[in-house]
């Protein structure tokens, strides 16, 4: 089974891709399973910061990484 880490300590998250992933045999892995601390997220919008998390993660785990960063907006 290939192996995917998830660039969030959200638990829900984590179940949701888990669940949607599955099917793929793919087993998804939280960072904080791996002990990867969360990356910062500097940019001005959710898919920079979405790339920066998933590259850090991966960069930390050597496995291929997936983030989410729909975050919360004000109008």
């Amino acid at each position: 089974m290939k192996r995917l880490v998830l660039a969030s300590g959200n638990a829900g998250k984590l179940r949701e891709f888990r669940a949607l992933l599955a099917p793929l045999s793919l087993q998804v892995i939280s960072q904080a399973e791996l002990a990867i601390a969360p990356a910062e997220e500097p940019h001005p919008t959710f898919i920079e910061n979405a790339l920066a998390k998933a590259r850090h993660a991966s960069a930390a785990s050597g496995l291929p990484a997936l983030a989410d960063d729909s975050g919360l907006s004000c109008v």
